[in-house]
């Protein structure tokens, strides 16, 4: 049958939307043989063929062919009765016949109207989506939507995409209440149709290294870089920068007029303590200023990429923390295994004596930025 009209729409669809008619005419040959074919029921598998360069909709029925003596199942005919319809057909093949469906105006252009509808949903999605994208890495303010058992719903822009947050994602302790405005990392953009996603994120590092680049425009600048990070969301962060020019003090720009700075990143974390370490070249003295806010006595290398941290007898538990956090999160930070011993310690063991004379070491800087225990 010819409908010139329709496919005129679907042109005008292409030319205003940017969506291919190739697409509409898949979906709607899909969404088409579909519905004849719960109108058909078991008759046979439906076909629908759009010629949009002669304006032409055809339906085709295959039926396959069977013994008249056979039972008649799902999809197949009869082989006197497909006789009647091609005399050279045997049984195993299939008949394919042209039909006109009843009440094709009607249900053609209720199926136009949901595929039509649905691919403009799904183009308007993804490209949004690809606009996302862009965004991958940075730091977006969110309206909370929705909390379920395990994730979070962050309705993201202007209610144009929803950012889910998973479980591993959350910060342990932080509330989520529908309605709120929160800060969010976007982590990743998933694409892949109707499970397409944007991946957010309050645990991850990134999100510390955003929100200092909001506070600190030295950072945003880059007239101080920022190293390295080291977090356990909800308890504390080691954050290490660096500046190349000399007369600038990137921990003194990071803390701030009396730490109005840090005072407004450890405020959006919801109170989590924040290390701010002065980078080094030199590993060992990097390694020292890592254990802040303990007073480190020296650092000695002891093979590859391992360290010895000696630290006052009553400075111990502050440069391991607690349940071993300080210590942990210096040796992320570094990049170095690091092992913690007291001074007493170390002199018992004769670690101190015994260590080669070669071997490099380090006496820690008293002065550290960060948050005491």
């Amino acid at each position: 049958m010819v409908n010139k009209d329709f496919f005129q729409a679907l042109a005008d669809l292409e030319r205003e939307r940017g969506i291919s008619e190739e697409i509409f005419i898949d979906a709607l040959s899909s969404a088409l043989a579909s519905a004849y074919k719960k109108m058909l029921g078991d008759e046979g598998e439906v076909e629908v063929r759009l010629n949009p360069d002669k304006n032409t909709i055809r339906f085709f029925l295959s039926q396959t062919v069977i013994e008249d003596d056979a039972d008649l199942g799902d999809g197949q005919i009869f082989l006197k009765d497909a006789l009647t319809k091609k005399k050279s057909v045997k049984v195993g093949d299939v008949v394919c016949e042209e039909f006109v469906p009843k009440d094709f105006s009607r249900i053609a252009a209720q199926t136009a109207k949901q595929v039509i509808l649905q691919k403009l949903h799904e183009t308007e999605r993804e490209n949004t989506l690809s606009e996302f994208t862009d965004k991958e890495g940075e730091l977006m303010t969110g309206l909370v939507r929705k909390v379920d058992v395990n994730n979070v719903y962050i309705e993201l822009g202007k209610g144009q995409i929803e950012g889910l947050m998973l479980p591993q994602d959350q910060v342990p302790g932080e509330k989520y209440i529908v309605g709120d405005k929160i800060k969010v990392f976007v982590k990743r953009v998933r694409s892949g149709g109707k499970n397409a996603q944007v991946l957010v994120s309050r645990s991850a590092p990134g999100l510390v290294k955003r929100l200092f680049e909001e506070e600190v425009p030295e950072i945003k600048s880059g007239a101080v870089t920022v190293k390295s990070i080291a977090r356990e969301a909800g308890h504390r962060t080691k954050i290490a920068i660096s500046a190349e020019d000399a007369r600038i003090d990137p921990v003194g720009a990071c803390v701030g007029n009396k730490g109005a700075r840090v005072n407004a990143v450890v405020a959006e974390l919801g109170g989590e303590k924040i290390d701010i370490i002065l980078w080094s070249e030199n590993p060992l003295e990097f390694i020292a200023k890592a254990l802040s806010p303990a007073t480190v006595v020296s650092v000695t290398q002891l093979r590859e990429k391992e360290a010895l941290a000696v630290v006052p007898d009553d400075k111990l538990s502050l440069a391991i923390g607690r349940e071993g956090q300080n210590a942990r999160l210096a040796a992320r930070l570094t990049g170095w295994k690091i092992d913690v011993k007291s001074e007493s310690v170390a002199e018992s063991l004769n670690l101190l004596a015994g260590l080669d004379d070669a071997a490099a070491e380090t006496p820690a800087e008293e002065e550290q930025g960060g948050a005491e225990e």
